[in-house]
């Protein structure tokens, strides 16, 4: 049985924090590289549990589908070389965590979880530490 290309490498034991930053280079290199301007997500998705309490995949899903953040894997070669667009300056970069609009950008399942493909104008900001929005 292949191991699925996120989970297995994304979870930590505890299945209390997932943590991107973690994922092997192997991992992020089966992952498809975004063409053009676009940027390649991994969204965020919270904890497994809250205090005591086992939250259901169910719930869990619904979160991530509203998430309005995520972890930059991969930038298109193009990605913010507009400059009459973004001044030669780019909004964000591999391995940043940013905040894009809750409907942005197209989504697509591979083997243990969900990514998006944004454009790279619909980055709205980068954060240091995806726990501190409130996810709704």
């Amino acid at each position: 049985m292949r191991p699925k290309l996120i989970k297995d490498a994304y979870v930590k034991e505890n299945n209390l924090v997932l943590d991107p930053t973690q994922l092997p280079d192997s991992t992020v290199e089966r992952l498809p590289q975004p063409t053009g301007w676009r940027i390649l997500l991994l969204p965020f998705r919270g904890a497994k549990k809250q205090g005591s309490i086992h939250l259901p995949d169910q719930t869990i899903e619904r979160e991530a589908l509203a998430t309005v953040c995520g972890f930059v894997l991969r930038v298109g070669p193009l990605a913010y070389k507009d400059e009459s667009k973004f001044d030669g300056i780019p909004w964000c970069k591999e391995k940043d965590w940013v905040i894009f609009g809750r409907y942005a950008g197209s989504r697509f399942k591979i083997e243990g979880g969900e990514v998006r493909i944004l454009n790279d104008d619909e980055i709205i900001a980068t954060i240091s530490d995806p726990t501190d929005i409130v996810h709704m």
